[in-house]
């Protein structure tokens, strides 16, 4: 136990970090964009590779995607059905609805770094890819239908989702682990010199993001539950059907828990949706995570 506090209490302190350096504005909540997208476009696919290079693949790893787009497609019935016995109005409905379907795996990635190590790492970026593909099909489909701004019919954007550098990185990782191609001394290294910073980056933007409001608070409180409780217990179900063990089930049941990501906010901006009810979701349940995550992980390793 006090190992894992040693680990974990690092990265919430960065998160706080980065609500103190906004605070004396020595950055701004725009500046977060630009680090998360150092993150997306280099550090991130860096130590996705070199996590790769070092995982043992195994058949059962194939299933971690799988199951993250099953509690999204089962998420969605859900909340679909909540925010009509709700009668939310219709933009506000569709923050409730992206909201809940949007894992913040981000966030998770730096708890599982430090809980497993690289190995871990890899296998969290296989439940990201899962995630991430629904998000940028599926769900911003969904946003641009609840959405007022949006003039053009509702399609699916696969061009978003194919220039993903964290999707190539992965596919990089693995076409090389599948060729048996083995990088020099020098190569690892300089994978590991750029990926290093993906943790702390990550959770300096988040707190850089971090803008608690209250509006709709007894409805956000609902989304938050569906989202981290309801994704709790679909993550303990699914992992038991498809019988995964040790670290596959603790990654599935904690990235099924996280809290709700920031492309709620971007998409809510975007397609005219509730912003201010999306910020309440997405700022209270980070807060909320912020121990709630790190006692999942403790929990069920």
């Amino acid at each position: 136990m006090q190992e894992f506090i040693h680990k974990i209490v690092p990265i919430i302190l960065a998160f706080f970090l980065g609500i103190f350096i906004k605070k004396i504005k020595l950055l701004k909540k725009d500046d977060g964009h630009l680090l998360l997208k150092l993150v997306l476009s280099v550090t991130l696919p860096a130590l996705q590779i070199l996590s790769i290079l070092r995982l043992q693949l195994t058949w059962s790893l194939f299933f971690i995607p799988l199951i993250a787009q099953m509690i999204i497609i089962i998420v969605y019935f859900v909340s679909l059905g909540t925010g009509r016995l709700l009668k939310l109005p219709k933009g506000t409905m569709g923050s409730f609805l992206v909201g809940t379907m949007i894992m913040n795996t981000s966030f998770s990635l730096p708890f599982f770094f430090a809980a497993f190590g690289q190995e871990g790492f890899a296998r969290a970026t296989l439940f990201d890819v899962g995630n991430s593909f629904l998000i940028f099909t599926f769900i911003y489909y969904n946003a641009i239908k609840y959405g007022e701004n949006s003039q053009h019919h509702a399609k699916v954007d696969w061009i978003k989702f194919l220039k993903l550098p964290p999707l190539w990185g992965l596919v990089i990782g693995v076409v090389m682990r599948l060729v048996n191609i083995q990088l020099p001394e020098i190569g690892m290294n300089f994978l590991s010199l750029v990926g290093n910073p993906t943790t702390p980056l990550i959770m300096i933007s988040l707190g850089l993001f971090f803008e608690p409001k209250l509006k709709n608070l007894d409805k956000a409180l609902l989304a938050i539950f569906i989202r981290m409780v309801g994704g709790l217990g679909l993550g303990i179900l699914l992992s038991s059907l498809f019988h995964l063990q040790g670290m596959n089930r603790t990654i599935v049941i904690a990235s099924a828990s996280t809290p709700i990501g920031f492309n709620t906010l971007i998409f809510a901006s975007l397609e005219g949706m509730d912003e201010e009810f999306a910020a309440t979701c997405v700022s209270i349940s980070i807060l909320i995570a912020i121990v709630y995550l790190p006692a999942v992980i403790y929990l069920f390793t």
